[in-house]
């Protein structure tokens, strides 16, 4: 995308988990691009309340919070263009037979029916404003790939995609462009708790290691010029709902 075609300030995007990791350098780097920003996670968001953001710390499965953050972007802006549901959790990391039950219910609650209740959300408000959008919910590899120590992690980022798919079939009427996109792996807090964890635990923990060793990581800003790519440049447009982006070029 050029930086003309990026600096178009009628540009609004939605970021949940926003305070930290993947979230909090996307809220930048769409900030930098000019975009003005509707910002929600758990503890405060990396930028501020202002003219051009509305900050909000919330929890994606209190669909009430949720519901008045978007009254107030509409109130405010008018609509969203983008939507990316980013909040989620990575624990428990354990071999299926050791992970109880409460702990996986929480982690589905959140990164299914966060993203269930998002998508919900947003949805119901291109229909109110009636004009079309992307939506983008964050996936992984482990969504079609398995993972030993993963299970609640693989079936969470699978169901995801599933669901994305479902509603770009539902929702291609009102101009919907929906996807599940799988970032790559990215150097946050999330991946330091991998590269910890202990190989009984989570076998494949040395090549996160490695990964750290040699730099391979796709930074949140790169990220970000290819979700704004995906959403705003006609070229870059695409029927596929499941993506993976690719390496960074270094």
């Amino acid at each position: 995308m050029s930086e003309s075609a990026s600096l178009e300030l009628d540009r609004v995007a939605f970021v949940s988990g926003a305070s930290r990791g993947l979230g909090a350098g996307l809220a930048q780097r769409f900030a930098e691009r000019g975009l003005r920003l509707v910002l929600c996670s758990r503890s405060a968001p990396v930028l501020a309340d202002g003219e051009h953001v509305i900050a909000r710390s919330l929890d994606v499965r209190d669909e009430a919070a949720l519901d008045a953050l978007v009254a107030e972007a509409e109130d405010r802006f008018g609509h969203v263009d983008l939507w990316v549901n980013n909040a989620g959790v990575l624990d428990p990391i354990a071999k299926l037979r050791d992970v109880e039950l409460e702990d996986f219910r929480e982690h589905l609650d959140v990164n299914v029916t966060g993203v269930f209740l998002g998508t919900r959300c947003y949805v119901r408000h291109l229909r109110r404003v009636a004009r079309p959008g992307v939506l983008v919910n964050v996936s992984s590899g482990a969504a079609s790939s398995a993972y030993e120590g993963w299970a609640a992690y693989c079936a969470g980022k699978a169901a995801v995609e599933r669901l994305t798919e479902v509603v770009a079939l539902e929702e291609r009427e009102i101009g919907l462009r929906a996807h599940a996109v799988a970032p790559g792996v990215v150097d946050t807090a999330m991946q330091q708790r991998i590269r910890e964890m202990p190989e009984d635990r989570f076998p494949d923990a040395p090549r996160f290691r490695e990964r750290k060793r040699t730099g391979a990581f796709n930074s949140p800003g790169y990220i970000a010029d290819e979700l704004l790519a995906l959403a705003f440049d006609p070229e870059r447009w695409t029927e596929e709902v499941a993506l993976r982006l690719a390496d960074e070029p270094r």
